[in-house]
């Protein structure tokens, strides 16, 4: 990794694009530090530490901006909200299908169409966060200052950051490297992780407890094996052969080489536990308008079920991991299309009959590289849960999914870096 990107630094047209990115990742973290007016962030960091898992997932996301109530506090919540809600929207809407099938033309249509439903979602989270931080207390007034404008100054910071957000993310698209919207998630997360893995030692340390001074070392082991499983399972891949059939043109033969279509076991990515997380957040974001319910009754009970100490929480968040999987992939590869394509270019797999039998063939690989896919994904989002409930360390509970993010959008940009530099014939790579 640091090998590729030394050589990618001495490629001029390269380097002015890592140092674009590096660029707007800067602003990013500077946005972080912009504070939000009529916001106490003491209270805020009390309410996150207090809990609430929902605040806690949204803190994850934007880097700990959240817990110092500051304008990039929404992150990139908004936008990934909005791609579920669109993605969901195109297999139910037929005018959304055909934009998706229309190529380049229709996909930019479709992200603006996604941008749009950001705001709309932006906005009304904003006013969801700022009724749940006025009932907790976390809202400061000046003289001259009414709630009302209170109230307005506060929704209009918390959308305008969260499309802040989303325009820098397009930034780097356009000039930068790499996915826009990964790389400003994966700075807030690396900016957030030491101070929470130095909060959680600091913690275990001053217990003065044996058990949980040997946890530090078992936690530093652990998380080197979680890093080295996910970096095999980001790079393990299924490869089906394929045959060209030799074909005359003119004087000329053409075809007749074997290749192989090669399937990521992985391929859904950190997608489905991040669709899984805002899918269970919906119960605490409805307990934002309705308040805490009172003790003993169904609601408490049912609220109870979904906070991340409960068993009911972990096996419906493992379950939605492996559909959100199979939906996910379901909308990213068409065997039959597949299978179609290869059948024009006089390809197939060996053994195997062209037309529905290679598209049956690609379905039954698919349907069992998905199931251990999401496996993989529903492990690593549980086993810090489940060793935050064991040892009583909860501030590692979103470890799995953070470890995750950092590392598959470390090693994504990385091939971005070799793509381009194979693309400019760069010595080393194609010797």
């Amino acid at each position: 990794m640091f090998e590729t990107i030394k050589n990618a630094w001495k490629v001029q047209e390269i380097r002015k694009k890592i140092l674009f990115t590096l660029f707007i990742v800067i602003i990013y973290r500077l946005g972080g530090f912009i504070p939000v007016p009529f916001l106490d962030a003491t209270a805020v960091a009390n309410m996150i530490n207090g809990g609430n898992s929902i605040f806690s997932t949204l803190n994850l996301f934007s880097g700990g901006t959240f817990s110092r109530a500051t304008l990039m506090c929404l992150s990139i919540t908004p936008y990934i909200n909005a791609q579920i809600i669109i993605q969901l929207l195109t297999f139910a809407i037929p005018a959304l299908e055909r934009l998706a099938k229309e190529g380049e033309s229709g996909r930019a249509k479709l992200d603006m169409i996604t941008k749009y439903t950001t705001l709309g979602i932006a906005a009304f989270q904003s006013w969801a966060y700022y009724l749940t931080l006025k009932n907790s207390g976390s809202l400061t007034y000046t003289q001259g200052f009414s709630k009302a404008m209170a109230e307005i100054v506060i929704i209009c910071c918390f959308t305008a950051g969260a499309m802040l957000v989303i325009w820098l993310g397009a930034q780097i698209d356009k000039k930068g490297i790499g996915n826009g919207i990964s790389i400003l998630l994966f700075a807030g997360i690396v900016a957030n992780l030491p101070p929470q893995f130095g909060e959680t030692f600091k913690t275990l340390a001053e217990t003065g407890n044996f058990w949980y001074i040997i946890l530090i070392p078992v936690m530093i082991v652990l998380f080197v094996l979680m890093v080295a499983f996910i970096i095999f399972m980001d790079n393990a891949e299924r490869r089906i052969p394929i045959q060209y059939a030799k074909r005359v043109v003119g004087r000329k033969m053409y075809g007749g080489q074997s290749t192989y279509l090669p399937i990521k076991i992985a391929m859904a990515g950190v997608l489905p536990i991040i669709f899984a997380m805002s899918f269970l957040s919906i119960p605490q974001t409805i307990q934002m308008f309705t308040g805490e319910p009172e003790a003993g009754t169904f609601w408490y009970g049912f609220m109870r079920a979904f906070s991340q100490t409960s068993p009911i929480y972990g096996t419906i968040y493992f379950i939605l991991i492996i559909l959100f999987s199979y939906f996910y992939v379901s909308m990213q590869y068409n065997p039959v299309e597949i299978a179609n394509n290869l059948r024009q270019n006089n390809g197939g797999v060996p053994g195997i009959r062209p037309g529905k039998p290679t598209s049956d063939y690609i379905t039954r690989i698919l349907s069992k590289l998905i199931l251990v896919g999401a496996l993989f994904l529903g492990i690593v989002a549980l086993f810090p849960i489940v060793f935050a409930q064991v040892t009583n360390v909860s501030a590692v509970a979103l470890g799995g999914t953070s470890i995750l993010i950092v590392v598959s959008v470390a090693l994504e940009t990385v091939r971005q870096l070799e793509s381009q530099m194979m693309m400019r014939h760069h010595k080393g790579f194609l010797e």
